[in-house]
């Protein structure tokens, strides 16, 4: 019987093989593309980082321009300013909106990050640009998503985006090359565990 579920199995990934082959071949544009995390799961700004580590090995430079997190240092943070040669960090905001309770404080540090954002949306040298948490600048309307639609499509054409944060607005979804939407099934601070260095920060 397990000779049987073995040539099955085998027969059924050569199919597949055939078809996902001829998807990559099909799959022939190269080109820098825009991703969005967004959704109320967690992982949208850790799979962001994730990818500035992988862009990194394979010898790219990173900017990263952070909009809402900035009044205490994260361990992305921490760690990737050890590489000041390979990624350029920008911590720019001051915290969750809850904590700052300043619209118009939030809207002028969300314009001075975006200042950041363009500078390195001009610079062909990088590679990939990560802006973690822009969605809720976009979100609460601290930037117009039509003047970063702009930006973000006049960028050097071999730079990869990366966008973060709850809430991405539909315009930048219909842009975007991959939108991934992060969903939560259970959190442990639904458990009553608090946040924690190395998992959440």
């Amino acid at each position: 019987m397990s000779d049987e579920i073995n040539e099955r199995h085998r027969v059924r990934m050569e199919r597949k093989k055939a078809i996902i082959d001829a998807k990559i071949a099909a799959a022939d544009k190269q080109i820098g593309i825009i991703i969005v995390n967004t959704g109320n799961g967690k992982g949208k700004s850790s799979s962001g980082f994730g990818m500035a580590i992988r862009a990194m090995g394979h010898g790219m430079k990173v900017g990263v321009v952070q909009f809402i997190k900035g009044a205490m240092q994260t361990g992305e943070e921490l760690f990737l300013r050890r590489f000041p040669e390979e990624i350029s960090f920008h911590s720019m905001g001051e915290g969750y909106t809850w904590e700052t309770q300043n619209r118009e404080r939030d809207i002028e540090k969300a314009e001075l990050a975006w200042e950041q954002a363009r500078k390195f949306l001009a610079d062909p040298e990088i590679g990939l640009v990560i802006f973690d948490e822009l969605n809720i600048a976009l979100k609460y309307r601290y930037l117009d998503v039509e003047v970063v639609i702009n930006d973000l499509l006049a960028r050097p054409p071999m730079q990869h985006v990366v966008i973060t944060g709850r809430g991405a607005p539909p315009e930048l979804i219909e842009i975007a090359d991959t939108v991934t939407e992060m969903n939560v099934v259970k959190h442990a601070f639904k458990a009553g565990i608090g946040a924690q260095a190395g998992t959440e920060w």
